[in-house]
């Protein structure tokens, strides 16, 4: 039997052709020579500021190449919805998505609560969790932006440093941000109160509630308004989407 196997090893090594291991390894295992000559096209000099070791690596073609590849209707952009807690902001969005998507332009809507479902689902609602919460979603945003998609963003988003953080993410890829306020007062989204959590932060049972017991910081120069109390849901959507064609966002 020993005998069988080795003569079977030995016709195996007869058939293969006579390169060098290395590159017989390389062969054998699918690797070309050239499978990384393209490397240099990508890497950039711009190292991280946390690690001199990860360095950006860049794309093949600009921004409105990929636009062109893909045949859109639109220009990757991220509408920054913050308001209080029943200020519509959600309503707005998941509204706003829908009727983007049915004119053929690429959209997503990224929603406060879902995102804590699973990317944020280990932070609190402490100011440092909060930030880091609005960190997290400024750079998804941005990467939804960056490939062509209209990001929709639905949070509360109290302080204005981190909506500023989140707007500087963007700036420094050259992706359009734009704030939108959904304004609207105190008395107004809590009688809204759609999940009863005013009534529980008024009772004491939620500590940190924005604008009971945790401070809401206005927007100071958003670019779009939204009295929310005073627009239906149809007219909020309609002023977003004029907005973006005055803005040569949507191109229909």
């Amino acid at each position: 039997m020993l005998g069988r196997v080795a003569a079977r090893a030995g016709a195996a090594a007869a058939a293969r052709p006579r390169v060098a291991g290395a590159v017989w390894a390389r062969a054998m295992s699918g690797v070309k020579e050239s499978t990384q000559s393209g490397h240099k096209d990508v890497t950039t000099n711009i190292k991280a500021s946390h690690n001199e070791h990860v360095v950006w690596s860049d794309a093949l073609l600009t921004k409105e190449e990929r636009a062109k590849f893909l045949n859109a209707k639109n220009l990757g952009a991220t509408l920054y919805i913050t308001g209080l807690s029943g200020s519509g902001k959600s309503t707005v969005g998941a509204a706003l998505e829908h009727k983007l998507l049915e004119m053929g332009i690429h959209a997503y809507r990224l929603d406060g609560d879902n995102i804590r479902f699973g990317l944020n689902k280990n932070l609190g609602f402490s100011a440092e969790d909060r930030e880091e919460n609005l960190r997290r979603i400024g750079e998804v945003a941005a990467l939804f932006a960056d490939c062509g998609v209209i990001a929709i963003t639905s949070f509360i988003s109290p302080y204005r440093a981190s909506r500023d953080g989140a707007r500087e993410i963007h700036k420094r890829q050259d992706i359009p941000f734009f704030e939108v306020f959904a304004d609207v007062p105190l008395e107004v989204a809590e009688s809204r109160d759609p999940k009863g959590l005013y009534k529980k932060a008024r009772a004491g049972e939620i500590k940190n509630f924005t604008g009971i017991s945790d401070p809401y910081e206005p927007p100071e120069s958003p670019e779009i308004v939204l009295p929310t109390h005073q627009l239906s849901v149809e007219e909020s959507c309609e002023k977003l989407i004029q907005y973006l064609r005055d803005q040569k966002i949507i191109r229909v």
